[in-house]
């Protein structure tokens, strides 16, 4: 019999790490390709792209995606998945009358624009995020959740369905799934451990469990543990049947203390990936799997 097939994403950047918190942080497009292309030598098949600015600070400007996107098709068939949440920073993020911040949506919007883009993330929830002393909200109400899930699919772009909590999953991704907005197979990401969003979940295998448990049918799962949860919510996602994201965009040690690379961080989770039984899909098989149409 052949081995469960297990889809590795690498989230090399993010848009809130810096490269004061970690040099090994890649920022800019030919960090970002090499580094991408050496996590797909070690068995990643799909990227999660966040775009930088020349000065390192958050963008979803076409312009850089579309560079970053060819620099990586050009050395490898890994599947291009393009953030519209930015950052928390950068050309992301305006201050509000009432003392807040907010991400902008006008800017996410432009993260569906890159070059050779195949997925995007859809954040199916409004949540605040406090960084460096600030308070962020990021606001999807559900008629912008319909808006860009609209656009996307116009586009061919499959949404990765991004969720911190129950509600988002049996609310607002469910509300989206009765109306249509996104073919079967459905790539929901739970996100869990994200401590600074206001809303988010910590991560308890009960509490992943739960959150599963309750995924709308015909889903293909996949789980992003912030920090010290990366290694064992991953672990935890293979047992209940989902797919494993690692990178410095989640996490920025290998252990307590030591700073990691996005490689060491894949290595690692591919083997142990192959000593659980299962072996890393090829971006091939992730397409399949995830519903997309074939590279041409």
């Amino acid at each position: 019999m052949s081995k469960p097939k297990v889809i590795v994403t690498i989230a090399p950047t993010g848009g809130m790490a810096s490269k004061k918190m970690n040099p090994n942080l890649p920022t800019q497009p030919q960090e970002i390709a090499d580094d991408t292309y050496r996590c797909y030598n070690a068995g990643a098949s799909l990227v999660a792209v966040h775009a930088r600015r020349p000065d390192d600070e958050a963008t979803c400007e076409p312009s850089i995606y579309s560079r970053i996107n060819r620099l990586i098709r050009d050395k490898c068939d890994i599947i291009l998945n393009n953030s519209t949440g930015g950052g928390i920073n950068g050309d992301m993020v305006r201050e509000l009358p009432n003392g807040l911040w907010e991400i902008q949506w006008e800017e996410r919007l432009k993260g569906m624009q890159g070059e050779g883009v195949e997925m995007c993330t859809l954040d199916a929830q409004t949540v605040v995020a406090s960084f460096g002393g600030k308070e962020i909200l990021v606001a999807t109400p559900p008629t912008w959740i319909r808006q860009i899930a609209t656009m996307m699919k116009k586009r061919g772009i499959k949404p990765e369905w991004e969720v911190f909590g129950l509600a988002d999953i049996v609310q607002d991704v469910q509300r989206s799934l009765d109306e249509g907005l996104d073919d079967a197979p459905h790539f929901i990401n739970i996100v869990i451990g994200a401590n600074a969003f206001q809303g988010a979940l910590p991560y308890t295998p009960k509490l992943l469990q739960t959150m599963v448990d309750h995924l709308p049918a015909k889903t293909v799962f996949n789980v992003s543990a912030i920090g010290a949860a990366q290694l064992p919510a991953a672990m935890n996602s293979l047992l209940l049947g989902g797919h494993v994201r690692v990178g410095l965009e989640d996490n920025l040690y290998y252990e307590h203390g030591v700073l990691a690379t996005n490689v060491q961080l894949v290595e690692r989770l591919v083997r142990l990936i192959r000593e659980m039984g299962y072996e890393p899909a090829t971006p091939t098989e992730a397409r399949e799997i995830i519903g997309l149409r074939p590279l041409r």
